[in-house]
């Protein structure tokens, strides 16, 4: 299949606009001093992206959504990770409308694309660390059973739980795994934040004790939708990462354009051009395959799988090597809590072990390409 990874004028518009809302809302100073305060998502930002119509980005239209693609998501991504947003965007308008997507003719999944696209937090109840795919070394994609329609059981670490209204919880029934919509402040659940290496993104565990649920969908359905949010989530991820990556390489060269030494401008020693032409390289080629995996989503490629992988396994290391670069080549001020650098590499670090992580979507991707073992 042939696939376009140009950025369209409509996709160029999207980034503007969503760039003009975070240098309002989200400029380095905004998220320092957040982070100061709680870490938590500025709920100003969160509004006007919901007003924007980005929260339903990719929900059908007939649904109450922009009826756009996975593409377009991706873009807005890239900004979110280039400002480092602290929203919970990547686990409500990726992964969960993902999961409810390959159900939405149950009527309660309808109804909760339709609470997303109004700006309703929705989250994937799984570690944020699950990769796809499963495997050795992933763990059960679950570890809550199902009663019925009552669930029990505790999730570790999970994203964007703690801002959520509604918990997407697979179960396990029986011999078969559920797909179950949870009210997040009903009685018997329990969100306990737990310290995280990337304040921007909060984790925390889940404790469910007989707690109502509303089943969406059970057996091989449900198990697609996991599987769904999780390629479609390693997929966004890599964008954001981009966004991450591209921040780091501009402040860099920012400052090196400004900053002397010994009489002369850093940026003019060849070391120091040599550093960041190769970490220039290495971003046209991530955003390559970030684009590529975005738009097989959006084309419903088979291949998507495949794109997820290999775009995880190049964005994930490119981040952390750039915020590094930014760090170190920023000099003595990079290494302060005054200067955002640190926040963006406790991002790319974090984000880097998320969903699988580069290691293990590199043995995912030779599994899905036929590659012998050794």
């Amino acid at each position: 299949m042939s696939l376009d990874l140009r950025y369209g004028e409509v996709a160029e518009q999207l980034r503007a606009s969503v760039r003009a809302v975070l240098s309002d809302h989200c400029g380095p100073a905004a998220v320092l001093a957040g982070l100061e305060q709680s870490g938590a998502p500025d709920p100003r930002l969160w509004r006007r992206l919901v007003d924007l119509g980005l929260s339903g980005l990719a929900v059908p239209e007939s649904l109450g959504g922009a009826g756009a693609g996975w593409g377009e998501v991706a873009v807005v991504l890239e900004e979110l990770g280039r400002a480092a947003a602290p929203v919970p965007y990547l686990g409500m308008a990726g992964m969960a409308v993902a999961a409810l997507a390959t159900c939405a003719e149950v009527p309660d999944a309808a109804e909760l694309l339709t609470a997303i696209a109004a700006g309703s937090v929705v989250a994937l109840a799984v570690p944020f660390s699950t990769a796809p795919g499963g495997g050795a070394g992933d763990g059960p994609v679950t570890t809550v059973a199902a009663t019925g329609d009552v669930l029990a059981g505790t999730v570790t670490s999970v994203a964007d739980a703690l801002a959520a209204d509604v918990l997407l919880v697979p179960a396990a029934s029986g011999l078969q795994t559920g797909l179950y919509a949870v009210d997040a402040t009903a009685a018997g659940v329990r969100r306990t934040a737990v310290v995280s290496l990337d304040q921007t993104r909060p984790l925390c565990d889940l404790t469910l004790s007989a707690v109502p649920a509303r089943p969406l969908a059970l057996g091989a359905t449900a198990a697609h939708a996991v599987e769904s949010a999780l390629v479609t989530g390693a997929a966004l991820l890599a964008s954001e990462q981009l966004g991450t990556a591209q921040w780091c390489l501009d402040a860099t060269v920012e400052h090196l354009r400004t900053r002397r030494q010994f009489g002369r401008v850093v940026g003019s020693y060849q070391a120091i051009k040599h550093r960041l032409a190769d970490l220039w390289v290495e971003l046209a080629q991530g955003r390559a395959v970030a684009r590529y995996a975005a738009a097989c989503l959006a084309a419903g490629d088979p291949d998507a799988p495949v794109a997820a992988a290999l775009a995880q396994a190049h964005c994930s290391p490119l981040a952390v090597r750039a915020a590094e670069e930014c760090v170190q080549l920023h000099g003595g001020i990079g290494f302060t809590w005054e200067h955002p650098a640190h926040v963006y590499l406790k991002r790319a670090r974090s984000a880097a072990l998320a969903l699988g992580g580069a290691g293990r979507h590199r043995a995912r991707l030779a599994e899905l390409v036929d590659l012998p073992p050794g």
